[in-house]
């Protein structure tokens, strides 16, 4: 390839072919990091290094155009000299002021041989960043007809100004730049308002559920109000498993939000696994029992006490029941509880089902926070929270089964330990 190079261009010294050589190499390097990097800033300091590099300039800035204010801003300013970060943090250019707000007010390349000969020049930026500017060349970032912002190097290295082929190396440099800034804020738009439009959803959806916990609660205490008044116990009776339910159910919902909305350790200590499941067993009895679904419950296969923290993984395993039970028709149906352990100290839970399953379609999505199929009686916090609690235990959970009934399938690392004493446990779950 370099003979080929050399035979075309034959009016050109070596000096000048090994130019252009470098040149063409950092523009391949440069438009390769566009696809394998994804952050933008990290993006442009690359462009500002091979820029400086290429162009044998001994500094680089990138100048974004901020459209709304209409002013130009220090995006990244590289120098062996000089406080960069102060030019950052305190220069802006209104368009038109200074060489570089020159270029970009009249979208053209300023070549400029002495900098501090020419009137257009900003001597404040020079003192923010303590950086003396002999000679500079500054580019214009244009995207489809869009100004971005400006591309300089400044101080040619063993020259007094930049040469005709480092202004065309540097225009194809500040495309790039400026594809690079454009494609970034295409992005950042659109997840924006994926996200706005996700936390909306989200609320909506929350905001039925909490509708529905209310007004089961206030038609229970009517119900009740009107029991006493009239001294009705088989109402009040009757009344009352519901509002136990509602009041169930809204708490609940608090601890699923306050399990997602922070990163915690979980605290183990020593526990009884068929305590845990029978209490949420007992939890979802009424449920159960209006729906005629029978439960099993297997835990042959889990000799002695567990090391979990008792709290989540209780909570782990009413979802899972609550959503099974949610799976199942108003005819009834069959869930399964299974644990056993696998040497040397892991705890394995299966929570199966016999219902429909889960559709193919949604089976990725199961697991993202606030993703529900149930409509307004689902929050979609569920199994999100599942995932999250399992996960700090340092364990896994997925969908082993989803063709006849859903399974979940959770194996807990270090739940199965030798029985300590109570004071072990207790100085274990103060840590």
């Amino acid at each position: 390839m370099t003979e080929t190079r050399q035979e075309s261009l034959p009016w050109l010294d070596d000096a000048s072919r090994t130019d252009i050589r470098c040149a063409v190499e950092a523009l391949y390097r440069v438009h390769g990091l566009m696809g394998a990097l994804t952050d933008l800033d990290a993006l442009l300091v690359r462009i500002s290094e091979e820029s400086r590099s290429v162009a044998g300039a001994e500094a680089a800035s990138v100048i974004l155009y901020d459209e709304q204010a209409d002013e130009l801003y220090f995006e990244v300013a590289l120098g062996d000299t000089g406080d960069q970060d102060r030019l950052k943090r305190e220069i802006r250019l209104k368009m038109g002021q200074g060489i570089a707000g020159s270029a970009a007010a009249s979208r053209s390349t300023l070549n400029i041989a002495d900098a501090g000969g020419d009137p257009r020049f900003f001597r404040d930026a020079d003192s923010a960043s303590q950086f003396q500017t002999r000679n500079l060349l500054a580019v214009p970032m244009i995207e489809r007809g869009h100004l971005i912002g400006v591309l300089e190097v400044l101080n040619k290295v063993g020259a007094d100004t930049f040469s005709p082929l480092d202004v065309h190396v540097m225009e194809m440099f500040s495309g790039i730049a400026a594809a690079a800034v454009a494609n970034a804020r295409l992005i950042e738009r659109e997840i924006k308002t994926e996200r706005l439009a996700a936390i909306g959803q989200a609320i909506a959806g929350m905001t039925h559920h909490i509708k529905n916990i209310i007004t089961g609660l206030n038609s229970s205490t009517e119900l009740i109000d009107m029991s006493l008044d009239r001294g009705n116990r088989e109402v009040m009776d009757r009344t009352w498993p519901v509002l136990k339910r509602s009041v169930r159910r809204i708490s609940n919902f608090v601890q699923d939000l306050l399990s997602l909305s922070k990163p915690r350790r979980p605290m183990r200590h020593e526990c009884n696994l068929a305590g845990l499941v029978g209490e949420a067993r007992d939890s979802v009895r009424d449920l159960f029992n209006t729906k005629h679904i029978e439960m099993s419950v297997d835990l042959s296969g889990v000799d002695g006490r567990v090391w979990l923290e008792a709290d989540g993984i209780y909570r782990c395993l009413l979802n899972l029941l609550n959503n099974a039970a949610d799976a199942l028709p108003a005819a009834g149906g069959r869930v399964w509880v299974r644990a056993w352990s696998t040497p040397p100290d892991t705890l394995e839970i299966e929570v199966a089902d016999d219902g429909p399953g889960v559709p193919a379609e949604v089976r990725e999505s199961i697991w993202d926070p606030f993703f529900s199929t149930k409509g307004a009686r689902g929050t979609g916090l569920g199994l999100a929270t599942t995932a999250k609690v399992i996960q700090e235990h340092e364990g896994t959970i997925n969908l082993a089964r989803s063709g006849s009934g859903a399974c979940f399938h959770i194996v807990l690392p270090g739940a199965i330990r030798p029985a300590c004493s109570a004071e072990e446990s207790l100085g274990e779950s103060k840590q």
